[in-house]
C-alpha cells in the first residue's frame, strides 16, 4: 500500500469514527481514532475497520462493559476504553 493509499484509509477510518449513528460513540471512537490509528499496523487497521462495522448500540454496551463483548473484539475494545477513560469491567 502506498503512502497516499494509507493516508486515504486513515482519513476514511477517522471520519467513520467521528460520524457514527450514536453521539456517545462519536465521542468515544473519534478521539481514539485521532490519537491511535496513525500508529496501527495494517492488521490492526483491519481489526479496527471490522469493529466499525458493528452496531453502535452493541459497541457502546461492549466498550463500557455493560454487556460481554465477543472475544475477538475484547483487545481492541479494551484499548479504546482505556484511552477513553472508561471503567470497563474485564
Amino acid at each position: 500500500m502506498t503512502v497516499s493509499e494509507t493516508e486515504a484509509r486513515l482519513k476514511k477510518l477517522r471520519m467513520r469514527s467521528w460520524r457514527r449513528g450514536m453521539k456517545e460513540m462519536d465521542l468515544i471512537l473519534g478521539p481514539y481514532a485521532d490519537q491511535a490509528l496513525s500508529q496501527f499496523s495494517a492488521a490492526q487497521l483491519d481489526a479496527y475497520e471490522d469493529l466499525l462495522n458493528e452496531n453502535d448500540q452493541d459497541l457502546y454496551l461492549w466498550v463500557t462493559g455493560a454487556q460481554p463483548a465477543p472475544a475477538e473484539l475484547i483487545p481492541m475494545l479494551t484499548q479504546i476504553a482505556d484511552a477513553s477513560g472508561l471503567n470497563r469491567s474485564r
